[in-house]
């Protein structure tokens, strides 16, 4: 499992990436002009701030001046600077969330695109080397978009702050601009010095959040199982496990956090009261007017708060970074799954018959569990997989189904073949959503969707045509789950069928309708079963040895 940051370099690089693919992307022209008015809206706040130094200064001077006919014009103009800044501040902000919303329905349309594509979510999870895609992809991304463009505009308006403002301060005192840019300077050297930690420990608190809500989940999604099986003790002490973890690594954070905001607390105090020490002098002395000692305090805050935009943000950037870093990850593992090597299996998928040709699968211990099979199916063949060795018809199940399995030779298969494991996957949805083949939604009326359904059995649940629109109930028994499976092939009606031991899920009489209901619809199945099963139900038998030997009967008619 993935456990520390990618390079800061690889990190830096798959960001500049993630802003290209924006920008390149079909929605990067409405992303160009969302940015393009949000930088002039941050212009316009800009200048409005210095507008509204300076009224502040003339502000004050009335007062201490005690002269009301220009305290009542310095408070008009100070009302409509404000309202000013409101309105433009909002809509400003408004800009900013619609287009991070758009950055991130852009990159979670394409994460999960890649995801999905070519079983990439398979070989991700079975490799071991990432951990959670889930969060990645839902819940980095939505931080990543969302904090970019906050960093951005924050970049942006501190470098109008420090261009702006520093003609302000400097024209107020040279002195006190300088101590601004080294104040600021040293802050942010001992900022990164003190809360650098912090970049590794977020990366490890968000795997450790994550692996603690999953645990979570996994009672959830199991809990008849968890209580049929009395194993409340063992997933309680697992759970217990991944908090303490996750606890420990926090508490490591709050302890560096600490330290660090003995620092920052005092480094933000100090900032009231440096440019008074500076200024106030040429004040008592009858050189500047009082409301110059407000202007360079706002000035001063204006201009050390733009150059200490790590000081004031440290906390938030380290949580970034290793946002960043886990998205990177997320990537990587995507890129290395396309790449890794074949498992020596070679599977071709088109027109024709389903093809073995010198098929060899080996078990995790190295030795064959079918040796250089080389049988052709043509449609019409029922096919029995038997034998001594269970094993090898289930290695076969996988190989065809393209799932990684160690061995050599070529499985040609054609495109229309359609696979039902042991245990079926439904997903959720109502019962039209579940059994409709997902290219050709509309092409099956309702009429033959419930007549399919009472074929095999499931009377129950197709009483009428409302009964398609109810959501499918999950609590069904594995028998009627693989009868719904069943159905969902014939409704979609393939060349071919693979099932994996259903004869022992559903028992013999119904599989026998089954198999029959198969026929009539011009499927053949070929069913990875058990030495046990009735044998003359098909025209073929494939017996699978224990020393890895097979014999291919085929059953003249």
């Amino acid at each position: 499992m993935d456990s520390q940051p990618v390079p800061i370099r690889t990190t830096a690089l798959r960001f500049a990436r993630a802003v290209r693919m924006l920008l390149t992307s079909e929605v990067g022209g409405r992303a160009r002009w969302m940015f393009v008015g949000l930088m002039a809206l941050l212009f316009g706040l800009n200048g409005l701030n210095v507008v509204n130094n300076y009224v502040g200064r003339n502000f004050m001077t009335a007062i201490a001046e005690r002269q009301m006919d220009e305290f009542i014009r310095q408070a008009v103009f100070y009302v409509c600077v404000f309202a000013v800044l409101t309105v433009t501040g909002v809509i400003a902000r408004f800009v900013e969330e619609r287009l991070a919303l758009l950055w991130r329905e852009f990159m979670t349309r394409r994460a999960v695109d890649l995801y999905l594509e070519n079983e990439t979510y398979y070989r991700v999870e079975v490799s071991g080397t990432l951990s959670h895609p889930d969060q990645r992809i839902s819940e980095d991304i939505q931080a990543f978009t969302v904090t970019t463009l906050s960093y951005i505009i924050m970049l942006f308006s501190s470098t109008l702050t420090v261009v702006t403002f520093s003609g302000v301060l400097w024209s107020i005192s040279p002195l006190l601009f300088v101590v601004a840019v080294l104040y600021a300077a040293c802050g942010s050297y001992m900022t990164i010095v003190l809360g650098r930690p912090l970049i590794g420990l977020n990366y490890e608190r968000l795997d450790k959040e994550a692996s603690f809500r999953s645990s979570l989940m996994h009672v959830r999604e199991n809990a008849e199982s968890v209580m049929v099986t009395g194993v409340e003790g063992q997933q309680r002490t697992r759970l217990i496990h991944r908090l303490d973890d996750l606890v420990g690594n926090i508490r490591v954070i709050t302890a560096v956090n600490r330290n660090l905001s003995y620092f920052t607390s005092g480094y933000n105090w100090m900032i009231q009261i440096i440019p008074d020490l500076i200024i106030a002098p040429a004040f008592m002395r009858g050189e500047i007017e009082f409301g110059v000692i407000t202007q360079s305090g706002a000035a001063f805050a204006m201009l050390v708060g733009a150059f200490s935009l790590i000081v004031r943000q440290f906390n938030s950037i380290s949580n970034f970074a290793a946002v960043v870093s886990r998205l990177s990850s997320l990537l990587e593992a995507i890129e290395k799954s396309r790449t890794r090597g074949a498992t020596g299996v070679e599977l071709v998928k088109r027109e024709g018959d389903l093809v073995f040709e010198h098929v060899t699968l080996g078990s995790v211990g190295g030795h064959a569990l079918l040796h250089d099979l080389s049988i052709s199916i043509p449609q019409g063949m029922p096919v029995l997989i038997s034998g001594s060795h269970a094993a090898a018809g289930a290695a076969l199940f996988r190989a065809t189904a393209g799932i990684p399995t160690a061995g050599t030779g070529r499985i040609t298969r054609p495109n229309d073949l359609l696979f039902l494991p042991q245990r079926p996957y439904l997903p959720p949805g109502s019962l039209r959503q579940v059994l409709l083949p997902g290219d050709k939604p509309d092409d099956i009326p309702d009429s033959r969707i419930l007549e399919v359904v009472r074929g095999v059995g499931l009377e129950s649940l197709a009483c009428d045509t409302h009964a398609l629109e109810k959501e499918l109930d999950r609590e069904m028994s594995l028998g009627q789950q693989q009868l719904l499976a069943v159905a969902k092939v014939l409704l979609a009606r393939p060349r071919y069928v693979f099932v994996d031991r259903l004869e022992a899920t559903l028992g013999h009489e119904t599989f026998r309708k089954v198999l029959s209901l198969l026929s009539e619809n011009a499927i053949t199945c070929i069913n990875n079963g058990e030495e046990s099963d009735a044998r003359d139900l098909y025209d073929a038998i494939l017996d699978c040895q224990e020393d890895g030997r097979w014999t291919w009967t085929h059953r003249q008619s």
